[in-house]
């Protein structure tokens, strides 16, 4: 978003192989948001905030992540928001609390906000489809299972094309910024 406002998020990005594994099914499935959006755990969803408070947003997500320590999340099976929302999705069966904890933390402050739905922790694998194209998803994750280690999350901003892309990490038990050495997760976007 260009001009006084952004819209921003921040997440958890799912890493390699995962990542692209999971990218790939939505690819798969037909998701028009697949090329936009890499697979991610949400803390912050899509937020409309004015560039001049970007400066202690940042210093916000900066404090919330030095306090923090890492985790593990383990992914389990597939899960669905139907009827309420069209939305197949991989759901956490481990890291489910350290989620909501950061959730928490990170809305809040600068970023306070209400939100449409309570907070569930989860990696959307297929959204907005036909019925079948949700029924597909929800059987061929019905066996999937990774397990991985959370470093920290990144803050995303909404590019003009609807790309979402990765501006900042923030990792746990640091006042930095850098991530973790190597590709980061969620480098093609959100």
């Amino acid at each position: 978003m260009i001009g006084p406002a952004r819209n921003i998020g921040v997440a958890i990005g799912i890493p390699e192989p995962y990542g692209r594994e999971l990218q790939g099914w939505r690819e798969r499935l037909g998701d028009p948001n697949a090329k936009r959006i890499v697979p991610h755990v949400t803390l912050l969803p899509p937020t409309e905030v004015m560039t001049s408070a970007l400066e202690s947003i940042e210093e916000h997500l900066r404090r919330i992540a030095a306090g923090e320590a890492q985790f593990d999340i383990r992914l389990r099976g597939s899960a669905t928001f139907l009827p309420v929302s069209p939305v197949v999705f991989v759901p956490l069966v481990q890291g489910i609390s350290e989620c909501e904890r950061l959730e928490a933390r990170v809305r809040s402050g600068p970023l306070g906000r209400e939100v449409s739905f309570p907070y569930h922790p989860h990696v959307t694998v297929a959204h907005d489809l036909p019925p079948d194209a949700l029924d597909r998803a929800f059987e061929a994750l019905r066996g999937y299972e990774a397990t991985f280690r959370v470093w920290g999350y990144s803050l995303f901003e909404q590019d003009v094309d609807g790309t979402w892309r990765p501006q900042r990490d923030f990792v746990f038990g640091t006042a930095g910024v850098p991530g973790p050495s190597g590709p980061r997760a969620g480098d093609d976007g959100w």
